[in-house]
């Protein structure tokens, strides 16, 4: 996710359908076949993103999407968020 001109790693524990549609959308590359966890493309040196994204499925961008504080303190790079 970029975040103020900073790429940031998305935790897999509470990225979901919705949001992975809206990513999807955001970069018109289709529907989103599956939402992989546990680094499945690699892991990535850059920082955590410590929001959990909460999206409907109807937002246009991710950064549109309601965010809370994460509730998982086990989040780092083996757990990054792939789609």
């Amino acid at each position: 996710i970029l975040r103020d001109k900073t790429w940031m790693s998305v935790c897999d524990a509470a990225f979901d359908q919705q949001d992975a549609e809206v990513v999807c959308r955001e970069l018109d590359c289709g529907a989103p076949v599956q939402v992989l966890g546990a680094a499945a493309f690699g892991k990535r040196d850059a920082q955590m993103w410590t929001q959990e994204i909460q999206c409907r499925g109807n937002e246009s961008q991710i950064h549109l999407c309601p965010t809370s504080p994460s509730h998982e303190d086990n989040c780092n790079h083996d757990s990054d968020v792939g789609l």
